[in-house]
């Protein structure tokens, strides 16, 4: 077997593109051209492509965009992937996938303002989302937030948050009305991570690495200009960062052809070469790799049919598909190793600066980290939930949490 499956799986679609992003193309390929002649930074390479629209191509012009399809958004993506640009949404991937669509949909002008040092890499984001006892049943959750005046007085704990550690802002939902039923109490805010009373605790992981957090709130003060969309219409605007979440996800992140799937190619060469593969171990990488194209199909073909609006229920489907192949694909990957995949370099406690989503040099390590696909942004029993019920048209399951939210037990 040749890498060529893998290769011509990672190739963007054949499209004839419209002239606005035949356009694009043309100025982020001159961008590039411009770029490299100068001998600029990356930082620097960020600056512009805000400035010329090549950020954000989905979004209106003077946000980062040139309003174009949100297909354009991966297209654009790889041009500077493919051109050796250093790829930053492993670095802010809680900013680019969710923050900045959360905040150009229902943020205030002055919110947007935010978008451009989003991108260019001055902030870093997190998530403010799940609590101990509110992670798959997010509306459960218990973190209080009280208005004081002009501003709102906040208590909780927050779990499970990537690159708390790091980050500059954080995307916050509180309920501000327990005496409501749980999703109609909440409320979203913009929090200011460096404010007194913010705590952030590491989570070490299988890895070694506390990449996760758990997050304190004491008493923190957030000016109700922070706050994004109406007060009590929280789970609205959660709903645009779960469905960008589960997008973001779903999708690459990566330089065509350097995806999990053309790593278990290339180890199955390896492995065949030295005797330790056969017809059993083709056969799981062929069905792995059609997995893996029916999920890029899948995400293109979602991408195109949602136009200029925000991603439905169909987010589940690429997040899903992540998840469970990425699992599938680094047990593969180990067992083409042989004994040395079950070993890892070291589980010293490190606190990474980048998300780990891809597939690394420690196939074992990369194995381990796989696992957590099937929990963070949301489970895969969750997803299949949505899909039954939103997509497919199911019954819902019986629910007994009806009722105003400071009535239902909790554990």
């Amino acid at each position: 077997m040749t890498s060529s499956p893998a290769q011509s799986a990672d190739q963007p679609a054949e499209t004839v593109p419209g002239d606005g992003a035949a356009a694009a193309i043309r100025d982020a390929h001159g961008l590039l051209e411009r770029h490299q002649a100068a001998g600029g930074d990356g930082r620097t390479l960020r600056i512009a492509r805000f400035d010329a629209g090549l950020a954000f191509p989905h979004f209106a012009e003077g946000f980062g965009g040139r309003g174009l399809e949100p297909a354009m958004v991966d297209v654009i993506e790889q041009i500077f992937l493919r051109a050796g640009c250093i790829n930053w949404r492993n670095r802010n991937i809680i900013g680019l996938g969710m923050a900045a669509p959360t905040i150009y949909e229902h943020g205030t002008p002055a919110q947007r303002d935010l978008l451009r040092p989003l991108f260019i890499g001055d902030e870093v984001w997190c998530q403010l989302f799940s609590e101990p006892g509110a992670g798959s049943d997010l509306a459960g959750l218990a973190t209080s937030a009280r208005r004081d005046g002009e501003s709102w007085i906040v208590n909780g704990q927050k779990i499970w948050t990537t690159l708390g550690h790091v980050a500059r802002r954080g995307l916050l939902i509180a309920r501000t009305d327990p005496g409501e039923v749980k999703h109609a109490g909440l409320t979203f805010f913009l929090a200011d991570m460096k404010s007194p009373g913010v705590e952030v605790r590491p989570l070490r992981q299988l890895t070694g690495e506390a990449e996760f957090n758990e997050v304190y709130l004491t008493d923190v003060v957030i000016p109700d200009t922070d706050r994004i969309g109406a007060v009590g219409a929280g789970w609205t605007v959660a709903r645009t960062t779960l469905m960008n979440e589960r997008v973001s996800l779903g999708g690459s992140g990566a330089p065509r052809g350097a995806g999990p799937i053309s790593e278990a190619v290339r180890l199955y060469q390896e492995a065949a070469a030295a005797g330790r593969a056969g017809a059993v171990e083709r056969d799981r990488l062929m069905r792995l790799w059609v997995r893996a194209e029916v999920a890029r199909l899948t995400n293109l073909r979602a991408a195109s049919a949602r136009g200029a609006g925000g991603p439905g229920p169909e987010g589940s489907v690429a997040k899903l598909h992540m998840a469970e192949g990425n699992k599938a694909v680094h047990d593969l990957c180990c067992d083409l190793l042989g004994l040395s995949g079950q070993l890892v370099t070291g589980y010293a406690l490190s606190r990474p600066e980048s998300a780990a989503i891809a597939t690394g040099s420690d196939v074992a390590k990369a194995y381990l980290r796989s696992l957590a696909n099937s929990i963070e942004g949301g489970t895969s029993e969750i997803l299949r939930n949505v899909l039954a019920e939103r997509m497919l048209g199911l019954p819902a399951e019986p629910r007994a949490d009806r009722g105003p939210w400071s009535q239902i037990p909790r554990s």
